[in-house]
Formats: structure tokens, sequence, C-alpha cells
């Protein structure tokens, strides 16, 4: 197979993986990478929020790969349409091996994991996004044969570069009306991180009873300047609020008013106001 057409299947793979990150991840908030796996460790948030931007860096890198390889050759390249049958067979090869490897064989997740019978949505998951494009990608590439050697305009793999771009940003960055999640350091105090938010000019909106995860508002030109200031991870809120309790979650990945009595002011060195259950205490502050 020619380098273009298996960079074409890799960019579909990896767009595949973008799209479950963005979508069941970030914006209807299903589940993390790890959300069904068991153990005390599991249950800290920074370990979840961690195992979900390893997941997206190794996409990343996936994504660079393909497009090497999509825009290696020479003057005869594959035809669009045998390109984009190729990266449509990649999105699809995710989709399988996503529900039949990481649900079914190992656990890590489902598609959903609050509902009773998770099963039914791997298969309708499975059904749309993972056999139809499986039947498109095929009915793209009839005539491989007689089209493979043909001069090509290039449209499909410049369109497919700039969706794998897109993809790749919109995975790192909140969106819409989403907060921005802060894990700090080890090691670093309260009246550092809560100081290190303020010098960025973020906002408050929830914080762990010492100060090393929090949920602000940020504006996006301060990212970079937290990860100077002792930030271990910078990313969408989304990601943490489909871990959170049930009590939380319908206040993370939206704006909060300013009224909310746990609310912070930028700069406080106190902790906010936190329940007295012990599995909420134990969530907010991870293990000991």
């Amino acid at each position: 197979m020619k380098a273009p057409l298996v960079g074409a299947f890799t960019l579909g793979f990896a767009f595949g993986a973008f799209f479950d990150g963005i979508l069941l991840h970030q914006i209807l908030q299903w589940h993390h990478l790890l959300s069904l796996v068991q153990g005390d460790l599991y249950r800290d948030i920074r370990v979840q929020i961690l195992a979900d931007g390893l997941f997206h860096a190794a996409t990343y890198l996936l994504a660079a790969g393909g497009l090497v390889m999509l825009w290696r050759g020479g003057q005869a390249q594959p035809a669009d349409r045998i390109v984009l049958g190729w990266a449509v067979l990649g999105f699809a090869a995710w989709q399988f091996a996503d529900v039949t490897l990481a649900h079914w064989a190992i656990g890590l997740h489902r598609v959903r994991v609050d509902v009773a019978n998770p099963l039914l949505w791997d298969i309708g998951w499975l059904i749309v996004f993972g056999s139809l494009p499986l039947i498109v990608g095929l009915w793209l590439l009839r005539g491989q044969s007689r089209n493979t050697n043909r001069r090509s305009p290039r449209s499909s793999r410049m369109m497919m570069s700039i969706a794998i771009i897109l993809a790749g940003v919109l995975s790192a960055i909140p969106i819409g009306s989403e907060a921005t999640a802060v894990i700090f350091k080890n090691g670093i105090g309260a009246a550092e991180t809560f100081g290190a938010v303020a010098t960025t000019g973020g906002r408050v909106i929830w914080s762990a009873p010492r100060g090393e995860i929090m949920i602000i508002d940020l504006p996006t030109v301060s990212r970079a300047a937290l990860y100077a200031r002792g930030a271990l991870l910078v990313t969408s809120a989304s990601w943490f609020g489909c871990f959170a309790p049930d009590d939380l979650r319908p206040k993370v990945g939206s704006r909060i008013s300013n009224n909310r009595p746990s609310t912070l002011r930028t700069g406080s060195k106190e902790g906010p106001p936190v329940d007295e259950s012990s599995d909420r205490r134990r969530w907010l502050s991870g293990p000991a």
C-alpha cells in the first residue's frame, strides 16, 4: 500500500480518537478513559485527567505521523476518492477497536457508564459510527485499482489535514462556555496556587481544599503563564466534570453564577466549604 493511503487510514483512525474525546469526554461528558478501572488510585481526579491527557497526546503523535505519510510520494498520487475512502475506513476502525478492546475486552470504560444497560449504547454507537462509515469507506474504494495512479488535485488531502488540525485544537481547549481545569504540582501551597491564578487574570470557581485542583474562568492567552507558575496540567473542565459526583456535575462545564456559596475570591488562602461526607471529602482531596 502506498504511503499516502497508509497516512489517510492513520489520520482517519486518529480523527476517530479525537471525535471520541471531544464528543464523549468533553461535550457530552459520558466517560473518562479510565472511568471503570477499579482501585482507589483511579478515584483521584488527577489520575483521570492525566490519563485523558496522555490519550490525547498519543493521538496527536498518531495524527502527526499520518500527516507525514499522507503528503509523501511523487507526482503519481492516489485519487481523492481513494484517499478519502481509506480515511473513512480508518475512522470506522477506531470505533471497532475502541468498543471491542477498550469497552468489552479490557473494560476501561463504556460509551455511557451511568446507564442501566451500557451494552445497548455500545452497540448503537458501533452501528452509527462504526458500521455506517465502514460501508461508506468500502463504497468509496470501488475501482481502487483503476484510480490509484491517477494524478490527484490534492483536495481530499488538504481537507483531511485541516480537519485533523482543528480536531487537535478543539480537544485541548475549553469548548463554548466551558471553564478551565488546573492541576498544580505536588508541594505547591494554597497561597501559591491562588496567587498564580490571580496573577494570570483568572477567577476561581471551585477549588479542592488545598488548592491543588481548581476550576477557573481563565483567558485563553493566560494558560501558558500558569504552566510557568507550577501548573501540571491546564485543560478543559469537561474532563473534570464527567468524573464529578452527581451533585457537582451540573456546575462543571458551564459558567456558574457569582452568588454560588462556595465560589472563592481569587487570592484567598482558605479552601472552599467542604461537605462533611467522607466520600466527597476523599474525592476532593485525593487519596492520602
